[in-house]
């Protein structure tokens, strides 16, 4: 096989996926797993907005966030979602879109207690996507649920993790002239095989 080809090689899309975001990580000079997170509100209105993917797991895709955001309501209103990560410094992409649900409760408190403390109570603080009076509000919130809170804080029951179970993943690589190569891989369900196919460009 060509080199080209050899990106794409393999038979499982999220094994790829974590092979292209490890070479990524060596690259990229800040977040390597960052993602356009796209949804749809009540009205069909799409909406967009960077999240940080912290697992690929075997049948999915996870990130955190408050879910009483804007986002976590679209996401409860329409249960599917889309992202796409691009990497400058490798010239790829991989684009993404399935069903979206929450992680169980134990996954959510394991990740919410390897954040840093501030991290921990930021996630208490702040009413995500909601309007804030000013900034010195925020920081003054912060510091009231730290002490109140202490070293240790629970996880707030507004916030943990989704995963994003494809039903399609898309990998793209930059090629000379605009003949950029694609492989699109789908499925309907986690009990169907994948199927790849070669896109044109």
């Amino acid at each position: 096989m060509t080199q080209i080809d050899d990106i794409f090689a393999g038979s499982d899309p999220f094994a790829i996926a974590r092979r292209w975001l490890a070479e990524a990580k060596l690259t990229e000079p800040t977040d390597a797993n960052a993602a356009a997170l796209a949804t749809v509100d009540c009205e069909g209105m799409p909406n967009n907005r960077v999240v940080l993917i912290k697992a690929i797991e075997d049948d999915g895709f996870v990130f955190f966030t408050n879910y009483e955001s804007a986002k976590g309501q679209e996401i409860a209103g329409s249960q599917k979602a889309a992202f796409v990560i691009h990497w400058k410094s490798l010239a790829r992409q991989i684009r993404v879109r399935g069903d979206i649900s929450r992680v169980s409760p134990e996954e959510s408190d394991t990740y919410y207690n390897s954040r840093p403390l501030q991290s921990r109570i930021g996630a208490w603080a702040s009413q995500q996507s909601r309007p804030l009076q000013s900034r010195d509000a925020l920081i003054a919130e912060t510091e009231r649920l730290g002490h109140q809170h202490g070293e240790d804080p629970p996880r707030p029951e507004h916030w943990g993790g989704y995963k994003i179970t494809p039903r399609e993943i898309e990998f793209w690589a930059d090629a000379e002239f605009r003949l950029h190569d694609r492989f699109k891989w789908t499925r309907n369900n986690q009990n169907e095989s994948w199927n790849s196919v070669r896109l044109n460009p």
